[in-house]
């Protein structure tokens, strides 16, 4: 607080001044041990023009701290936003046991993607393992997607008009970007695509643990149902 300031300072502050200053002076150890509050107070240099090395290097440590805790900050919000999906995850998996045919399993899958999970598109597509990949071209889905359909991780990123069309049909007006999640089981092979109008919902750089946790235990539990022909919006 600088002259200035301080003659505009409310009454209560200044009189908060003497006990203040009575407490640092009988106390002079009080910013050793919270070097928190002496990095966010600032201290005036009395000679005009001229920084000591003590001003400096406060002023780094302050810069740093700050980056500290934005940076933990982060960290938090992620933790909280894992133990969220956690959660959700827990809940799907619940309604997936429930699950009596393939067709139920779709609608649990759409209906908490959709709820839970704020996507605005949802499709579930599953088809027969072909002998080989020549027996599989003549399907549109398919050709477009068929490298994908041997991956073992879940693919985000951008959607052209042509492929959201063949995922998600006529919702696919505003469809820019999707989450692919590999779907197999031992007759059949597929995807369970996730879609969104906001281009950055889904970026190649995000992590895909938690859709290949969810691709994992869709596919376990398809093992263990009536095989169909699923292909669902």
């Amino acid at each position: 607080m600088n002259r200035q300031q301080a003659e505009h300072a409310a009454p209560e502050n200044r009189d908060l001044e003497p006990l203040v200053s009575d407490y640092l002076l009988r106390n002079p150890s009080f910013f050793e041990r919270r070097t928190d509050i002496l990095a966010a107070i600032q201290v005036p240099h009395l000679i005009d023009g001229a920084t000591s090395l003590i001003e400096y290097q406060v002023r780094v440590l302050r810069k740093q701290l700050e980056a500290d805790r934005n940076h933990l900050a982060h960290l938090i919000a992620r933790a909280r936003e894992y133990e969220t999906l956690a959660s959700r995850l827990h809940a799907l998996v619940l309604q997936l046991i429930s699950a009596k045919d393939s067709d139920h399993l779709c609608d649990i899958i759409k209906d908490a993607m959709l709820r839970e999970f704020h996507a605005e598109a949802v499709s579930i597509r599953l088809f027969a393992i072909a002998p080989n990949a020549e027996d599989a071209l003549p399907d549109p889905l398919i050709a477009a997607f068929h490298e994908f359909l041997d991956c073992e991780h879940a693919l985000c990123g951008p959607v052209d008009t042509e492929k959201a069309t063949l995922l998600f049909g006529e919702e696919a007006v505003d469809i820019q970007a999707a989450a692919l999640v590999p779907i197999q089981t031992a007759t059949q092979s597929g995807v369970l695509a996730i879609g969104s109008s906001d281009p950055e919902r889904f970026h190649p750089d995000m992590g895909t643990d938690f859709l290949d946790q969810l691709g994992e235990i869709v596919s376990h539990k398809l093992r263990s149902l009536p095989s169909s022909d699923t292909d669902r919006h």
